[in-house]
């Protein structure tokens, strides 16, 4: 671990994935993070048992951390919530919209009462518009910002296999967490940060929407433009391998296929074809050992 960041304490009320994979990348840099969890514990605890009893994301997200239980409702918990926040450099929470201001924490009252603190607020859908109020889960924000739409295979759309939109919003506000920290030794005092999971996973997005809505491109399902030759086949060794991402790659394939690279007319795509049966002949391609076998795709 580094200690970048030694020195800092960062005081999260925190569940699920999104707010934890922040300060445990803080502790990482050196931070000393405190947990705080309610009375039943943070919910990911009880995911699964694949980690010698553990919840696989629960270890994954909280090594490094101390953790404590409150009752923010009881007076006495509150009072050691406000101790903390009287010396915390980072303030990070991810409840359900609502509890934090009915609880007093409003990012008003808290920057009036603890100006030195960054605050960071992790939300589903933002604190305004129409849906700040609702909750939001991975799942349902991929096929929102139409990651489900690109993702997948003829068969249809389909999920990253990871949360994916936790992450990036948890890396999101890293950085601005992060800039925010480099910016108050000149202030001396901290600032507020707000990111949510939709607005983070829409920024990924970006690239197959400007294609679609300014060259008519319509994705189909893990066919990205315009690198259409990238995809998942079969081959005869060491089982699936992907297609050259760039125009050199294709190049030096070309002659292994039979192929000619170097087309620039509208039958380019189709002299770079390459059916599924070739894909699982023995690897020839003349590229480094984790790229031998790669291929690219017919359609």
């Amino acid at each position: 671990m580094t200690s970048d960041l030694e020195g800092v304490l960062v005081v999260s009320i925190e569940q699920a994935v999104a707010a934890p994979y922040l300060p445990a990348r803080l502790a990482e840099a050196g931070a000393r993070v405190i947990k705080i969890e309610r009375e039943e514990g943070d919910f990911a605890r009880r995911y699964d048992q694949a980690v010698l009893g553990q919840s696989a994301h629960f270890v994954w997200l909280n090594r490094g951390k101390e953790s404590v239980c409150l009752d923010l409702r009881a007076p006495g918990d509150r009072a050691v919530l406000e101790a903390m926040l009287a010396r915390a450099d980072v303030f990070i929470q991810n409840l359900a919209p609502g509890p934090i201001e009915r609880l007093g924490f409003a990012q008003g009252q808290l920057r009036a009462t603890y100006p030195r603190p960054i605050t960071a607020w992790i939300s589903g859908y933002g604190d305004e518009g129409p849906y700040r109020d609702l909750e939001a889960y991975d799942l349902l924000v991929q096929a929102e910002v139409g990651l489900s739409a690109i993702t997948g295979n003829a068969a249809g759309p389909a999920r990253v296999g990871v949360s994916v939109a936790d992450i990036a919003c948890s890396m999101t506000v890293y950085q601005a967490v992060s800039r925010a920290l480099i910016g108050r030794q000149a202030t001396g005092r901290g600032r507020h940060v707000a990111v949510s999971l939709f607005h983070a996973l829409a920024d990924w997005m970006n690239v197959p929407y400007l294609q679609h809505v300014y060259g008519g491109v319509t994705r189909a399902p893990c066919r990205p433009q315009p690198s259409h030759h990238r995809a998942l086949w079969r081959v005869s060794v060491r089982g699936w391998r992907l297609g050259p991402a760039v125009d050199p790659e294709r190049a030096r394939m070309a002659p292994v296929l039979r192929r000619n690279p170097g087309s620039r007319r509208s039958g380019r795509r189709r002299a770079l074809r390459c059916s599924p049966s070739l894909a699982r002949r023995k690897p020839e391609f003349p590229g480094s050992d984790h790229d031998d076998g790669l291929v690219t795709p017919s359609g």
